[in-house]
């Protein structure tokens, strides 16, 4: 996937932060299969930084912390404000994984009427993933 600028990758990068940075990043490599592509520490257990990769999409994460962001894990705000979509072909198999790594299904395996199968489940600090088989943009799906 190539860029405005002509670099290869993912022009749109969702970021997070998380209360436990590093169980997170652990969570979302056994549930959803993320795969670390950079993880810099803090220095007080934290996380400063992290990218993890799936497919050709990508997500940033960090520890919570207070500074001019002000971003807090749903689990503090007491709510969800957003949630990330991913696209497989496989729902099934990614839908079992989840269940078997404990992920909270908040709907369940699905076919829609606009021909995707998906399910959302909540990670374990409380933000929406959203797993599909639909891939905005295609004539297929």
């Amino acid at each position: 996937m190539e860029n405005e600028s002509g670099a290869r990758g993912p022009t749109v990068i969702p970021f997070l932060r998380y209360d436990d940075a590093p169980a997170a990043i652990a969570w979302l490599g056994q549930a959803f299969g993320f795969e670390p592509q950079l993880v810099v520490p803090d220095g007080d257990g934290g996380i400063a930084h992290a990218q993890l990769s799936h497919g050709a999409g990508m997500i940033m994460l960090g520890s919570a912390r207070d500074d001019s962001l002000e971003m807090k894990s749903p689990r503090r705000l007491g709510g969800v404000n957003q949630g990330i979509y991913i696209v497989l072909d496989d729902v099934d198999a990614h839908y079992r994984r989840a269940c078997a790594a404990g992920a909270e299904i908040v709907l369940d395996l699905q076919d829609t009427d606009y021909g995707s199968r998906e399910y959302c489940a909540r990670d374990p600090e409380g933000n929406l993933w959203s797993v599909g088989s639909y891939r905005p943009g295609s004539e297929t799906r």
